[in-house]
């Protein structure tokens, strides 16, 4: 079952946070999903700051809720993504549509992803990046209402540090792991997702099967670093 749109998210950072994200990152995955994704869809930036988008993106005024909640894992360095929740509101699809994918700007894509989004399953969500934490929010496919929970129990006080305490990492994604628990459906390196900073940083060629690469971390397909990694050069753009 295909999505309908896929939704990206940029937003001015807090006090002590140094924005890694623009306009013109945001431009350049819509671009990647032109190319790799070769069927109709939406694409959408939920966004308090639509200047320099091009002119095909549709844009969503962010809200503000949960917006000044911090990372319980220590900022500035660990960014705050609370703000996303609200992808599971059981009303959702009103804004997003009734089947959905959310992607980091720091993702490089570099095949066709029909593969990767064409499941039968309600929810899917990229694991396999940390030993501890079950699930990573860099990529999620979601029927629109399909696990309420996720928001209507998110308890703003509460609810981080009961991740924190499960070892749960992260902000947006800790919430999703503790409060789903295991045993969703996951994307992995056998279908093609890979994490740069885990699986590739020493490679210097993409695996065969590769279709995604999340720069999940402190670097980003347009660091100095990766400049420098010809693979890289070729499919982010």
């Amino acid at each position: 079952m295909l999505p309908e749109s896929f939704i990206v998210w940029k937003w001015k950072p807090h006090p002590g946070y140094r924005s890694r994200f623009e306009s013109r990152h945001v431009n350049t995955v819509r671009a990647m999903i032109a190319k790799y994704y070769p069927h109709p869809h939406r694409f959408i930036c939920v966004t308090d700051d639509p200047a320099g988008l091009d002119s095909g993106i549709e844009t969503i005024p962010l809200w503000e809720q949960y917006a000044t909640l911090l990372n319980p894992w220590g900022h500035p360095r660990n960014p705050s993504c609370y703000r996303r929740l609200r992808s599971f509101h059981p009303e959702i699809g009103t804004l997003f549509g009734a089947r959905f994918v959310s992607l980091d700007l720091d993702t490089v894509l570099t095949a066709d992803i029909t593969p990767l989004v064409d499941r039968p399953e309600d929810f899917v969500i990229w694991g396999d990046t940390q030993r501890w934490t079950l699930y990573n929010a860099s990529m999620y496919l979601l029927t629109a209402g399909a696990r309420p929970q996720v928001w209507e129990q998110f308890d703003p006080v509460r609810s981080p540090q009961v991740a924190k305490a499960a070892k749960q990492y992260g902000s947006d994604q800790g919430w999703i792991s503790v409060c789903l628990g295991p045993g969703e459906a996951t994307w992995r390196q056998a279908d093609g997702v890979y994490s740069w900073r885990n699986d590739l940083r020493e490679q210097a060629r993409l695996p065969a099967n590769a279709r995604a690469v999340m720069f999940h971390g402190h670097v980003d397909p347009w660091s100095p670093i990766c400049a420098r990694v010809p693979w890289i050069r070729e499919w982010y753009q």
